[in-house]
């Protein structure tokens, strides 16, 4: 049998559609997005809020976007590399990082609609489902959780964003079956474990362990931990203490950072006309200037 190459048709072409360009780059998933901003038609203008999470390799993002026709608009947002401000300044991609990034969210967003003091949340960070109940003025802060395309497996830190958030008030349809601590066998979270990794149980035990192990690997896997007397026995207060600084004002810090004094420039300024002009003017007086002593000297 002979080999036929299979050829595309100009039919083929014709009837192409181009996928949408974040597909093309692998960005969004549209099947997903399209269920997360539909809203009901006798809802209007409502705008539908989704709690958007986002990993890199050194920072975790949380914000709160609604979708309109011209754009998304952000509400909130936070950021782990704020952290710093409230007195984590080491670990800022872990599960109890992404925890405090979403308390964070969660609390600056309630500040900004003043109803921070209405829902408190959940203060003490027990490891256990909480679910934020409506009170008799106003209803809780509601939003959907928008993972993007990660993989949603149990205990991922994305579901660490998703309890900061719940914990500070917010109103997050979800279910316990992804946190940290949820057996597959018993079908039930382990609050106790859940709580070990919102506290930084789990770093603390691998320290140890790496410490007791690998002394020289430890001290410099863990060198921004000991440069800061961070500890196995004392991480847990480290966290406490940046969850309490957090619900004492959640508001975005100015930093401190001063400006350069003096831009580096690697090319040359752009002229104005009037500059450009001066320019001309000043290099036709030195060439005049040069031509009559040059016509002095032959006389």
């Amino acid at each position: 049998m002979v080999f036929v190459k299979a050829q595309k048709t100009k039919a083929y072409f014709k009837r192409f559609q181009v996928p949408y360009k974040r597909r093309r780059e692998g960005k969004t998933d549209y099947r997903a997005r399209i269920r997360l901003i539909n809203q009901d038609k006798n809802k209007y203008n409502t705008p539908k809020y989704r709690f958007v999470v986002r990993f890199s390799n050194k920072d975790i993002t949380a914000q709160i976007i609604s979708a309109t026709i011209s754009g998304d608009l952000v509400l909130a947002s936070a950021y782990s590399h704020e952290l710093p401000c409230f007195g984590l300044e080491v670990g800022l991609t872990n599960y109890a990082a992404a925890y405090c990034t979403g308390l964070l969210l969660g609390r600056r967003v309630l500040k900004m609609l003043e109803m921070d003091d209405e829902y408190q949340g959940n203060v003490e960070a027990t490891g256990e489902d909480f679910s934020v109940e409506p009170t008799d003025t106003r209803r809780p802060f509601r939003a959907l959780l928008d993972v993007g395309l990660i993989r949603t497996t149990t205990g991922n830190n994305v579901f660490g964003a998703l309890k900061g958030a719940l914990d500070a008030g917010l109103d997050i349809p979800h279910s316990d079956k992804r946190f940290a601590g949820f057996s597959k066998d018993s079908k039930q979270l382990d609050a106790e474990v859940h709580r070990k990794y919102i506290l930084g149980g789990h770093v603390a035990n691998y320290m140890r362990t790496m410490m007791e192990d690998e002394p020289e690997k430890y001290q410099s896997h863990f060198s921004e931990y000991i440069k800061r007397g961070i500890e196995p026995d004392n991480i847990e207060a480290v966290y406490k203490k940046v969850h309490a600084a957090i619900r004492a004002d959640p508001t975005p810090k100015k930093s401190e950072k001063q400006p350069p004094k003096e831009h580096k420039r690697f090319n040359l300024k752009k002229l104005t006309y009037e500059e450009r002009k001066a320019k001309l003017i000043e290099r036709l007086h030195t060439l005049n200037a040069a031509a009559g002593v040059d016509s002095e000297d032959e006389d």
